[in-house]
């Protein structure tokens, strides 16, 4: 199968099915209804966050994505959402945004896939609003040594299989190297160990 291909055609539909199982929506449910005002959604994807939103806290939304095809699945679930959504197509090392333009960034499922993610990070707290706030769920790196042995085993096979995923990212290190702290909680949702270790959270500039 040509990669190209099955990255364009394929892999947002089989993201999008792992990513909308129940476990990923109660998580999501935790995080994304405290977003407000003006919001930045860093990898937007096929717009899975929107049935989360309240309408009444959010004035708008950006949602950034270098993978315009996702946004193709994502247009149904913003037109039902009923918030005003503006979709760009980049990457995340580098927003041409002003500074102190958002008053929430919402980041779930991305810091996983994202090159550089200590730079995107960084992008993050020069685009919030002083007292802004980052509100995230993502799955990474397991506290488990014989689960983190797995992770370290099977990631360079699915990394290609996963649009670049990395299973054993330390997110509450990355956050701190962004310089933010962070309210931040950890433990395993259903579905398999090396995938299943979540982080979430809110975090603000140190």
């Amino acid at each position: 199968m040509d990669r190209n291909w099955y990255e364009r055609n394929l892999l947002p539909y089989l993201i999008d099915l792992a990513c909308g199982s129940k476990p990923f929506r109660k998580q999501r449910a935790k995080v994304i209804p405290l977003a407000h005002g003006r919001v930045l959604e860093v990898g937007i994807g096929t717009g899975l966050n929107m049935p989360f939103y309240d309408r009444t806290r959010v004035k708008r939304i950006v949602g950034v994505d270098p993978s315009l095809r996702a946004h193709r699945l994502a247009l149904k679930r913003i037109q039902h959402a009923g918030i005003e959504v503006e979709l760009v197509g980049l990457s995340a090392e580098a927003f041409p945004i002003a500074d102190a333009s958002f008053d929430t960034v919402v980041s779930t499922y991305t810091l996983c896939t994202i090159p550089e993610p200590v730079a995107a990070l960084r992008e993050i707290r020069r685009v919030l609003v002083p007292g802004g706030k980052l509100l995230f769920s993502e799955h990474g790196r397991a506290p488990d040594a014989s689960v983190l042995r797995w992770q370290t085993r099977l990631q360079p096979y699915w990394s290609k299989v996963a649009g670049g995923c990395m299973l054993d990212r330390d997110i509450p290190a990355l956050l701190e190297q962004a310089g933010f702290e962070t309210d931040v909680q950890s433990r395993y949702i259903p579905g398999p160990k090396m995938l299943s270790y979540h982080y979430w959270g809110e975090a603000v500039a140190a």
